[in-house]
C-alpha cells in the first residue's frame, strides 16, 4: 500500500512539474484567446470608409536596400490610398550600394508617387527621428524597405485611426512572402520558411490580435507601424541606446503617454522569409536582447517575483520569457536522467507525447482563428489552409526557437548590445573551441599513454 501511495505521489509531482508551466502560461490562454478572437470576428461589421482621408507621411529607412527598394516602392504606388495624400520620405542611413540609383529610377518610373530622399548618417534611430521632424502628415507610418504593402494596407490602417479616436498607435500584420517561400530550392530551408510563415500568421493574427483586444500588446512591429503625429512627437522619439527601437517606442506610448497600443489585423505587410539559419539565429537573439534592454530601462524597479502576480502584463510576460526559461531548460535535461531514477520509460515518453499533443491542439485553435482573419486576402488564406499539416510540426520549430532565444538571454547578460550579433556558425566554433580546450589535458594524457605502450 505504501509503495502504491509513494508511486502515485511521485507521478503527481512529475506531471505537475512537467505540465504546469506550459499548461498555465500557454495552452489555457490559447483556449481563451480562441473564443475571444472568434467573438471579435463574428461581431465585426463593415464600417463605411470616411469621405475625407487625411494626408499621411510614409517613412522608409534605407540601408543597402538596392535589391528590394523597387519592389517596396512599387507596392506603395499600387496602394489604394490616394497617392496625392502620401508624403513619402526615404531616409538613407550610410548605404554603400546602389540604393540611391534605384531611388532615382523609381522617381522616373512612378511619377505619380511624390518621394523625397534624405541623408542621415547617424544610425537608424536618428534617421527615423530626422524624418519625423520633416513630416507633415496627420499620421506617421513607417515600413521597412525589404518588404511590400498589401494594396489596402495603408487605407485600412488610416481608416482604423479615423474611426477610433482613442487609438494613437497601431502595428500592422506582418507575413512572409509566399512566392519567395515556395521558390526556395533547398527542401529543409523551404520547410523552415513554411514554419516561419505559420509562426508569423499565428503571432499576429492570433497572438497579437488577442493581446490587442485586451490592451496587452507588448511591442510594435518595426517593419510596419503607425502613429498619430500628435502622439509620437510628444514622446522621446526613437532611442539609440537599444537594438530594439520599436519596443522602446511601444513602452514610451504606454508608460509616458499612457496610451494604448493596438493591432490593425487587416493591414498586411509582406517581408522576405529568413535567408539562412544564421540569419534566423541572429534575428531572434536581437529581438530577445531588445526586449531585455527596453524592459530594464522602463521596468527595472518593478522586476520582482511578487510583481509577477500583479496586473502589469509586461512583468508577467518577462517572468515567463526569462525567469521561467531557466527551469524549463533544466527540466528538458532532467528528462534524460529520469529514466535512471526508476521512472518508467513509458511515463517519460508518454508525458512528452501528451504535452506535444496539447501544444499541437493549441496551434490548431490558432489555425482556425487565422483562417478567418485571412478572409480578405484569399490567395494567402488558400495557401495557409493548404499547408495545414505544418501546425503539427510547429511545436518542434518553436522548441528550436526557444533555445535560440535562451542563447539570446545568456548573450545579453555577458556582452554589450550591438546590431552585429554572433551567428550560429560562430557560436558553434566557440563551443568546439571550449570543448577542445576542456578535453585537451585528458587527450594529452591518453596520447602519452599510447606512446609509452607502443614504445614498450
Amino acid at each position: 500500500m505504501e509503495i502504491l501511495i509513494s508511486r502515485i505521489f511521485r507521478e503527481i509531482i512529475f506531471w505537475m512539474a512537467w505540465i504546469i508551466i506550459p499548461l498555465v502560461m500557454e495552452i489555457i490562454p490559447a483556449f481563451g484567446g480562441f473564443f475571444i478572437l472568434l467573438k471579435k470576428r463574428l461581431n465585426s461589421k463593415n464600417v463605411p470608409i470616411p469621405s475625407h482621408l487625411p494626408e499621411i507621411t510614409l517613412i522608409i529607412p534605407v540601408y543597402n536596400s538596392a535589391a528590394t527598394l523597387r519592389t517596396c516602392l512599387e507596392s506603395v504606388c499600387l496602394s489604394s490610398y490616394p497617392l496625392k495624400l502620401i508624403e513619402l520620405l526615404l531616409v538613407n542611413n550610410e548605404s554603400s550600394d546602389n540604393s540611391f540609383k534605384v531611388y532615382t529610377q523609381c522617381q522616373a518610373e512612378f511619377k505619380n508617387l511624390p518621394m523625397t530622399w534624405l541623408n542621415a548618417n547617424q544610425g537608424k534611430s536618428k534617421a527615423l527621428n530626422m524624418a519625423l521632424f520633416n513630416s507633415h502628415g496627420k499620421y506617421i507610418i513607417q515600413i521597412d524597405s525589404d518588404g511590400k504593402l498589401h494594396p489596402d494596407a495603408l487605407k485600412n490602417m488610416v481608416v482604423r485611426f479615423e474611426q477610433n479616436q482613442h487609438i494613437h498607435c497601431l502595428t500592422g500584420s506582418i507575413l512572409t512572402n509566399l512566392q519567395l517561400i515556395e521558390g526556395t530550392e533547398n527542401s529543409l530551408m523551404k520547410f523552415v520558411r513554411r514554419c516561419e510563415f505559420f509562426e508569423y500568421c499565428q503571432s499576429f493574427l492570433a497572438g497579437r490580435n488577442f493581446e490587442s483586444e485586451i490592451n496587452s500588446l507588448y511591442t510594435l512591429s518595426g517593419a510596419f507601424s503607425a502613429f498619430r503625429k500628435s502622439a509620437i512627437l510628444k514622446s522621446q522619439l526613437y532611442n539609440t541606446a537599444t537594438v530594439s527601437e520599436d519596443t522602446h517606442v511601444t513602452f514610451q506610448i504606454r508608460h509616458l503617454l499612457k496610451k494604448g497600443v493596438h493591432l490593425c489585423e487587416n493591414a498586411f505587410f509582406f517581408v522576405e522569409p529568413i535567408e539562412s539559419y544564421n540569419k534566423l539565429y541572429t534575428q531572434r537573439q536581437r529581438w530577445q536582447r531588445g526586449e531585455i534592454e527596453v524592459s530594464h530601462m522602463f521596468l527595472q524597479k518593478q522586476l520582482t517575483v511578487f510583481r509577477a502576480f500583479t496586473s502589469n502584463f509586461m512583468i508577467r510576460l518577462l517572468m515567463f520569457d526569462h525567469t521561467f526559461a531557466f527551469p524549463r531548460m533544466i527540466w528538458y535535461f532532467a528528462l534524460i536522467f529520469l529514466i535512471f531514477m526508476n521512472y518508467p520509460i513509458s511515463l517519460v515518453l508518454g508525458s512528452i507525447a501528451i504535452i506535444y499533443l496539447l501544444y499541437a491542439f493549441s496551434m490548431f485553435l490558432f489555425f482556425l482563428n487565422v483562417r478567418m482573419y485571412l478572409a480578405e486576402v484569399k490567395d494567402i488564406q488558400t495557401y495557409y489552409v493548404s499547408k495545414w499539416y505544418v501546425i503539427f510540426l510547429l511545436p518542434l520549430y518553436n522548441f528550436a526557437i526557444f533555445w535560440i532565444r535562451f542563447a539570446g538571454i545568456i548573450n545579453s547578460i555577458k556582452s554589450e548590445g550591438s546590431w552585429k550579433t554572433t551567428t550560429l556558425t560562430e557560436e558553434w566554433q566557440k563551443i568546439k573551441s571550449v570543448v577542445n580546450q576542456d578535453f585537451s589535458l585528458p587527450k594529452r594524457i591518453i596520447a602519452r599513454m599510447r606512446r609509452k605502450i607502443n614504445n614498450d
